[in-house]
């Protein structure tokens, strides 16, 4: 196969140029590894989704940043389920269609919210939380900036995972978030020291009338910013859960203001006998360019 079809979305967000960037890769049998991460690379989105057939699923699906394959994500989830259901391969039924994916940490449910045959809202069901490392305080704040009194009193930084680990840095408010100046060799060391690639450093309140949370996404190794870490977001949720900075239920986070492209999604933390018993986040997507990709040199495209 010479040429492979890719469509661009924009998930946690229903507007076309907010939220998170995924190019998806619909019919991606036939690929090899090299060849995925050579598209991730020219596609340059934060990543880039490949759909398989599954054996043990619906589909199987495979992500990569520019730099390289990834188990887990929560935005390219979002995405690909939505341009599953808006090309007909998932048979839509109202109120909720239910499919799985096989990802790379296993199978985990998605479902679709559909009203008037169209999909409107996606929900990925997470792994449930691990609770890891705690680090440093004095060395967090000393990474970004700011005081030890910017972080929130009371909360260990900790690395969580429902998926993809994240280390968690909750802080005092919205304007320490303005405030934040990545020390990146400072704390990719840190980073490096807790096993993780990246920090999510989370207020409560945002900007928006809805927003429970607003956060970050520090990768000292990324020159950009994340527009909305919908795995990190499920990690964050059963944080606020764990330590009673939140209730259980239903919270809107929001992220993605500091690169002008907003996004809000929902995180659904359930829990039982003061255990977390499930993490979902779900949010719209939305398409804004399509085209393909040609593997071989223009006298040899099919």
């Amino acid at each position: 196969m010479g040429s492979y079809r890719f469509v661009t979305l924009d998930a946690f967000t229903s507007t076309p140029f907010a939220g998170n960037p995924c190019a998806v890769i619909p019919e991606a049998a036939g690929l090899t590894d090299d060849e995925m991460q050579k598209i991730a690379r020219e596609t340059n989105a934060p990543e880039t989704a490949f759909i398989f057939p599954s054996e043990q699923a619906d589909f199987r699906v495979r992500y990569y940043t520019p730099r390289s394959e990834i188990p887990f994500a929560g935005h390219p989830t979002i995405a690909t389920v939505f341009l599953l259901a808006q090309e007909g391969r998932v048979p839509l039924v109202e109120p909720v269609t239910r499919l799985t994916l096989e990802f790379n940490i296993g199978v985990l449910p998605v479902e679709v919210q559909v009203s008037g045959g169209r999909p409107v809202m996606a929900t990925m069901t997470q792994q449930l939380p691990t609770f890891g490392k705690i680090v440093s305080t004095e060395e967090t704040a000393a990474c970004f900036g700011v005081p030890l009194a910017g972080l929130r009193g009371g909360c260990p930084v900790q690395v969580v995972s429902t998926g993809t680990p994240f280390l968690m840095v909750p802080v005092a408010n919205r304007q320490v978030l303005e405030r934040l100046r990545m020390d990146r060799e400072r704390l990719a060391a840190l980073l490096a020291d807790a096993g993780v690639s990246a920090a999510y450093v989370f207020s409560l309140g945002g900007y928006g009338p809805l927003a429970d949370t607003h956060a970050r996404l520090m990768d000292p190794k990324n020159p950009g910013e994340d527009p909305f870490t919908g795995s990190a977001a499920g990690a964050m949720g059963a944080y606020l859960v764990q330590y009673a900075l939140r209730p259980a239920g239903p919270m809107h986070a929001e992220q993605g203001h500091f690169v002008d492209r907003p996004g809000l999604g929902v995180v659904d933390v359930t829990q039982e006998n003061g255990r977390i018993t499930a993490v979902r986040v779900s949010g719209p997507a939305v398409k804004v360019m399509e085209g393909q990709i040609y593997m071989k040199p223009a006298g040899g495209r099919d």
